[in-house]
């Protein structure tokens, strides 16, 4: 389904994924069809996604962090963000959203000072010529890490009483 920019938020629960190199974007679809999920994957050039009416592809104008802002502007409460961008991470989180890198690691209210200090260090360092190696290769385990975060984020938001309308 095409889904162009739109102001309409997002009802809850739903999945809302960064999808400019996610690679975890066939995962999110498995659990979003297993739990009924809406999920919006959210770039600004074309992505094939699944023929399904509960995955809708959201094409937003080319610029430095539409996406984001458009992610950021409709999480909240019940909505399951998937990124690998810390700041947009933070945006979510405070707005009540909860927020998991593809490599599984959950960003909390408790977590995401460290992890928004830990990129500026980073950034820091690389900018004052440092050579910092970079992320590690995404792995198998970082796939099966991420799956379980997810289906531990949907069920967590399941028992807190957020369930899926049903489908139309």
């Amino acid at each position: 389904m095409f889904q162009a920019m739109t102001d309409t938020p997002p009802a809850a629960p739903c999945i809302l994924v960064d999808a400019d190199a996610c690679p975890v974007k066939d995962e999110v679809y498995r659990v979003a069809l297993r739990h009924g999920l809406k999920t919006y994957v959210v770039a600004n050039s074309f992505i094939n996604v699944p023929r399904e009416p509960l995955i809708a592809r959201v094409l937003v104008p080319q610029g430095l962090d539409v996406a984001d802002d458009w992610i950021a502007a409709r999480a909240g409460p019940g909505i399951v963000v998937i990124t690998a961008d810390v700041p947009l991470a933070h945006r979510c989180v405070s707005a009540g959203a909860e927020a998991i890198a593809p490599d599984g690691k959950a960003f909390t209210t408790g977590s995401i000072g460290m992890a928004l200090a830990t990129r500026d260090l980073m950034t820091s360092l690389r900018e004052a010529g440092a050579v910092t190696g970079g992320p590690r290769p995404f792995s198998p385990r970082d796939r099966s890490a991420f799956l379980q975060a997810l289906d531990r984020a949907v069920m967590r938001l399941k028992r807190a009483g957020w369930v899926a309308p049903p489908p139309a």
